[in-house]
């Protein structure tokens, strides 16, 4: 029986899942030139209407960098994200064309402390859980996540494999989210961070502190580490 999926999917998207495989498995690395407009026409058999598409929705995606009469290249593929945009850490860097693992630190419960207390508005010492994950990419740490997690909204959080599934991709799921606020800043990580993301000795890290509302209440506080010479916050804005 024929794949269905393969005769639907548009051939501009098979252009690009091409040149993205490509660079995912480190063939062509970053700087490298990626076939021009007519090799892939001759390649694939597309028009050359196509084989732009790809090409510029690989250069606006920022996996290339197209030069005016020179052709497109491999942009260096430094993470960043969105600072407006809420995304899994997952599905960012699948995004980029990489390969997305995580190693639980810890998944417990414990008493919130002052802090937390005022945030989640909860009295003192009441039970909240909790998670620590390393996120890799390409097996390179890229983010450490500590996260409190209000246990009324996710009865069943410290029972999911968070190798398998992300905290963010399964709190979607049981606690839709309602409302966000991010706040960023760069820190200098202490040992267990530096640890966990491999950093150099004082090599300052981003931070983003992430809260999720569902049903008018703080459903999760994330502390989002992120290695500073690895990780970039970037947007496009418009009025």
């Amino acid at each position: 029986m024929p794949d269905t999926n393969k005769i639907l999917q548009p051939l501009y998207l098979k252009v690009k899942r091409h040149i993205l495989d490509n660079i995912g498995s480190g063939k062509w690395r970053a700087a490298a030139r990626v076939p021009s407009e007519n090799d892939l026409v001759k390649t694939f058999g597309v028009s050359r209407m196509t084989a732009n598409r790809a090409l510029r929705e690989l250069s606006h995606e920022g996996v290339l960098v197209r030069i005016a009469g020179v052709g497109s290249f491999v942009a260096d593929q430094h993470a960043h994200a969105h600072p407006l945009e809420i995304r899994g850490i997952a599905d960012e860097i699948k995004r980029r064309g990489h390969a997305h693992r995580a190693e639980v630190i810890s998944l417990e419960r414990v008493q919130a402390v002052a802090s937390l207390s005022k945030d989640f508005g909860i009295a003192a010492r009441s039970e909240l859980f909790s998670s620590c994950i390393v996120h890799f990419e390409n097996d390179e740490p890229i983010q450490l996540e500590d996260r409190h997690v209000l246990p009324s909204l996710a009865p069943d959080y410290l029972k999911v494999n968070f190798t398998l599934t992300t905290p963010y991709d399964y709190l979607i799921k049981v606690a839709p989210l309602q409302e966000a606020e991010h706040l960023m800043r760069a820190v200098m990580p202490d040992e267990r961070t530096r640890k966990h993301l491999s950093m150099k000795r004082n090599e300052p890290c981003l931070l983003m502190v992430r809260r999720t509302w569902t049903a008018g209440k703080i459903a999760s506080i994330a502390r989002l580490f992120y290695p500073g010479s690895r990780y970039e916050i970037s947007g496009r804005f418009r009025p």
